[in-house]
């Protein structure tokens, strides 16, 4: 009998130790903080700024016959205050929240995650500060964000991904018209192709009668990586407008030196509304998951325009400090 109970223990720690094999969970994260000298206007301040820090759990299981599910959830905080982060409403899972079957035919998502349209867009292109801190991307408007009357936001989602068709993989939501002053479902499309040293990308979204496109290209030769993008926007109250953006890195051992250039011409309804935005800044790399940093970065508003300021006319600089952690 005792044999008997302990050959059950074994057999029972066996399955344990299968099922645990098919299944994990990490915890990962980035901190990034920089000391700034800001100027808004004719007002200088100088502080500690957060740069987009979060921290997440994301995990799998594999169910067998290629068939896999998935969850990511994913917390905003202030790195220079501990606080929740109040763009995502405090410390929840305001970021991202979302649960997944994968398989040969591709990933099915259901939750709360960013539009895919900006990551094959203006993200991919922001090499410097990973589109994070007042040195990310001013001039780019997603519909699925800033909508009028009422924005969908990134919840109340479903999503799918196509497996890699050659290098080729596209990106599909629909954002239910769940939240108040939403008229109808919101759209998010994307395409993504590499062909080795080209990466092209197209992104479409939607809101109600807002929307937008956007294009990009980067490519790689040698130690030198250019890219850009082209936004077309068309937004009920305010009108249509392009947007442009190129960026540079230029990489010489573990130092990267970055240069972008933003243009927004002005909202067709909006005299006076055009901006431009230029970015200069340098990555020394201590590791792969830190490093340090400094960039300066400046806003020139026309007198219709009220990028990053919230005040039409006024001007935006910074010169800062960082330092960067992935975990």
């Amino acid at each position: 009998m005792q044999k008997k109970h302990l050959l059950l223990a074994l057999v029972a720690a066996t399955g344990a130790s299968t099922v645990m094999a098919q299944s994990s969970v990490t915890l990962y994260g980035r901190v990034n903080t920089t000391v700034e000298r800001q100027k808004v206007g004719d007002v200088s301040t100088t502080g500690l700024f957060n740069n987009n820090s979060r921290w997440g759990v994301r995990g799998t299981e594999d169910l067998g016959g290629g068939l896999k599910a998935g969850f990511q959830l994913e917390s905003g905080f202030e790195s220079d205050t501990g606080a929740g982060s109040s763009s995502t409403g405090g410390m929840t899972f305001g970021r991202q929240s979302e649960v997944n079957l994968s398989g040969g035919f591709g990933m099915v998502r259901l939750g709360n995650f960013f539009p895919a349209s900006y990551y094959a867009t203006a993200d991919y292109v922001s090499m410097h500060n990973h589109d994070t801190g007042s040195s990310s991307d001013a001039l780019y408007r997603d519909p699925v964000w800033f909508s009028s009357p009422a924005s969908l936001g990134s919840g109340n989602k479903i999503g799918y991904t196509s497996p890699n068709l050659g290098g080729l993989v596209l990106e599909a939501a629909v954002s239910l018209h769940e939240k108040a002053g939403a008229k109808k479902n919101g759209y998010d499309l994307a395409a993504n192709y590499n062909l080795g040293a080209l990466a092209l990308g197209a992104g479409y979204s939607q809101v109600d009668d807002d929307k937008q496109l956007g294009l990009r290209a980067l490519y790689t030769f040698g130690q030198f990586t250019v890219g850009g993008y082209y936004q077309r926007n068309d937004q009920d109250v305010i009108g249509t407008r392009n947007n442009y953006r190129l960026s540079g890195m230029y990489t010489l051992g573990a130092s990267e030196f970055h240069v972008n250039l933003g243009r927004a011409a002005k909202w067709s309804k909006v005299a006076d509304s055009a901006a431009t935005q230029w970015t200069l800044g340098y990555n020394y790399n201590l590791s792969k998951r830190t490093k340090v940093y400094t960039y300066y970065t400046k806003v020139d508003n026309k007198a219709g325009a009220d990028y990053v300021t919230g005040a039409a006319g006024a001007d935006f600089s910074s010169f800062a400090l960082g330092v960067r952690h992935n975990f």
